[in-house]
């Protein structure tokens, strides 16, 4: 029997923003896999500019998008199966409520809304509907999903705390609430905020040229999650960025702890190993088949395997195509919901929650939400 590839997986967006041109560059990059149907923009004349530099339709609303009029789509109507916001904080809400009473399927970008009140509001509007996914990337990176790979196979026994000093806020949660397994319960935060100087030689549009430090903000927070479980956030100014900044991932567990690629676990009474989680990488030296990622191992055993090889992604659209093919395969019912909006509120709420606690310099313990028990 001919076995046939699934059709790509259809997608809109609203909003031309920076993090929009990710999802958009996927469709680019792999049209097998994925197809950008259009993208809302608020004028015809960002429209023209987002048609002539991304290479889509625009429209002007949601309900040219989501109906599938779209210049340039085909003789059909090309309807999108899920869409996805790129719009600011305050916007969001708004476009999201509209995108579920189109009953379409959204991957709302992150935070799903700006403040907690407008998390309660939106989650009370369509929480229920089960439409909205969260397109939180972080945990999504191939180095943390192998790392979620040892502690779901029980290599350093239960999982008890997780050190962050790598993404900011809600990301960070995000991460270490799902290396964790955490729920969304009450959750106390004590949070402290320090200036120190810091030379910032590059930030999102490239090299600065900086020779003198200047002062830069460091959020230093514990999260206590019950059971036991912790977090130590620590995270500094443009951190994603600065090549003066490592990243730092730490997963402690009963039977021994991730420490970024090496870990270390307890075999037997006298013996404990370290091994490392080993990134098999194409186009090094004379491997002429393409800079690329292929797996990463632990001890002969792949725990991540790349299934974009070919497009030449970093970590980061790794993580983005993640997230499309797997929002795209729950809304086909073949995968379970990659990011529920529920676990989206409740990693806003925590670090809405770190940034009280670090203005006031007191403890602050969250409330049982609406979306706890989803």
């Amino acid at each position: 029997m001919t076995q046939h590839a699934p059709a790509p997986i259809r997608f809109g967006v609203v909003g031309s923003g920076w993090r929009s041109y990710f999802f958009v560059r996927m469709a680019r990059l792999m049209p097998e896999r994925f197809t950008c149907t259009g993208v809302v923009t608020r004028t015809a004349e960002r429209g023209a500019e987002v048609e002539a530099t991304w290479g889509v339709p625009t429209v002007r609303t949601v309900e040219e998008l989501v109906t599938g009029a779209v210049p340039g789509a085909g003789a059909a109507p090309d309807r999108p199966e899920l869409v996805v916001t790129g719009t600011p904080w305050p916007v969001t809400p708004d476009v999201v409520r509209e995108l579920v009473d189109a009953s379409v399927p959204v991957l709302a970008e992150t935070p799903p809304a700006p403040d907690v009140d407008a998390m309660r509001a939106l989650w009370a509007d369509v929480g229920a509907t089960g439409l909205v996914q969260v397109a939180e990337h972080s945990p999504f990176l191939p180095v943390h999903q192998a790392r979620k790979r040892v502690v779901d196979e029980g290599l350093i026994g239960a999982a008890t705390s997780v050190q962050v000093s790598s993404t900011h806020q809600y990301h960070a949660i995000g991460l270490a609430r799902r290396l964790l397994g955490a729920g969304r319960g009450p959750v106390t935060v004590h949070a402290r905020e320090f200036t120190a100087p810091l030379v910032d030689p590059m930030n999102r549009h490239g090299w600065t040229d900086a020779t003198e430090p200047t002062d830069a903000r460091t959020l230093l927070a514990t999260l206590d999650l019950g059971d036991g479980r912790h977090v130590l956030y620590d995270f500094t100014d443009n951190q994603w960025h600065n090549p003066l900044r490592a990243n730092r991932v730490v997963v402690r567990g009963s039977l021994g702890e991730i420490v970024d690629d090496a870990v270390t676990r307890w075999v037997d009474p006298r013996t404990q190993v370290t091994s490392r989680i080993e990134r098999r990488m194409h186009g090094i030296e004379q491997d002429m088949d393409g800079f690329d990622l292929m797996h990463l191992s632990f001890e002969g055993r792949v725990l991540y395997r790349n299934p974009f090889v070919g497009a030449r992604l970093a970590d980061d659209d790794l993580a983005v195509a993640h997230l499309i093919d797997g929002t795209g395969a729950w809304v086909r019912g073949e995968a379970p919901p990659p990011y529920p909006l529920a676990d989206g509120m409740q990693d806003h709420l925590l670090g809405i929650a770190m940034q009280e606690s670090a203005r006031t310099g007191q403890p602050v313990t969250t409330s049982a939400e609406a979306w706890a028990e989803a």
